[in-house]
């Protein structure tokens, strides 16, 4: 800051202006990307948070490009918050994540922190309603609290269990005060970390807290050539020739991506205990098959529970 004065009084603006920026640009970066310490939850928060570095990349998952263009956007503004922060504009931090069971939702949290270099602490909706019944929302305001104090993407899965709906038949007067803590602390929450909210049932959620993040972006079904691409991916390496991918894809419609992936896993371990050296297109069609029997049921089940 000496040399920028000094250059300003020798009529060089230009370059004084310069490092200030660099200097300013540092101040915020110190704060912003200064590293995480390789640490677990302590005390109450260890009932709470669970810890987890990713190593996942974007480039390790399928998406949808109207969703990679979204996660990829959140990833540029994060790499770029000091430059942000210093026009008096905010770097996107805060998602909600609507869409069904198995598409992807934990999983783009695990590729912020690794895109990003930081921790993933999922929160245990369990640790806050069961055995704090009647102290969730300081348990949350410890959470939100860490925030500040560890850098890092903080995961709040199945996020209906806390933010449902007021006035649901099931709504008792401690749901509500913990979705209104919620929204209060989501709103003052002034943190460089992450806040992910990831549910199955957005019906369920209460209206107001969809204005309460950054970014809502749609988790759905693969779609066929996701599922050709997700099976090529895991399989190809050990299948047969002329496999048909976009036959069997065609097949898989209607899977999550994480039962597509479990299908494949499953053709992987058959085949190493049978001793086969390559797989061909008739197991993967089984037991994609099989799969979808098996969650076909499993969502019937869930209709009439």
């Amino acid at each position: 800051m000496q040399i920028a004065a000094h250059e300003a009084r020798s009529g060089h603006r230009r370059l004084a202006e310069e490092l200030r920026e660099i200097v300013d640009d540092a101040k915020a970066r110190r704060r912003i990307d200064s590293p995480v310490p390789n640490t677990r939850p302590k005390g109450d928060l260890a009932t709470i948070l669970r810890a987890s570095y990713p190593k996942t990349l974007l480039a390790d998952i399928i998406l949808g490009k109207s969703l990679s263009v979204q996660i990829l956007r959140l990833i540029r503004e994060q790499r770029h918050a000091s430059r942000i922060l210093r026009y008096g504009l905010a770097p996107r931090r805060k998602l909600l994540l609507p869409g069904p069971s198995g598409t992807g939702k934990e999983l783009t949290a695990s590729v912020l922190a690794g895109e990003l270099g930081l921790p993933l602490f999922q929160v245990r909706l369990d640790g806050l309603k069961t055995n704090f019944m009647g102290k969730a929302a300081a348990k949350l305001r410890q959470v939100f609290d860490a925030t500040s104090q560890t850098r890092g993407v903080y995961l709040f899965d199945e996020f209906d269990g806390i933010g449902w709906r007021r006035g649901l038949a099931n709504d008792v007067g401690e749901n509500c005060r913990v979705l209104n803590s919620i929204l209060l602390m989501n709103e003052q929450d002034r943190s460089h970390s992450l806040v992910i909210a990831a549910t199955n049932h957005p019906n369920l959620l209460d209206g107001a807290l969809f204005r309460h993040f950054d970014d809502v972006p749609q988790y759905e079904l693969p779609d066929q050539s996701q599922i050709s691409k997700l099976l090529k991916n895991r399989l190809s390496g050990n299948a047969r020739t002329h496999v048909r991918w976009n036959c069997l894809a065609d097949i898989g419609t209607g899977l999550s991506f994480a039962e597509v992936a479990r299908a494949a896993n499953e053709v992987l371990k058959d085949a190493l205990i049978r001793g086969c050296d390559r797989i061909g297109e008739t197991e993967i069609r089984i037991m994609l098959e099989e799969r979808k029997s098996i969650a076909e049921k499993l969502r019937t089940e869930e209709v009439f529970r």
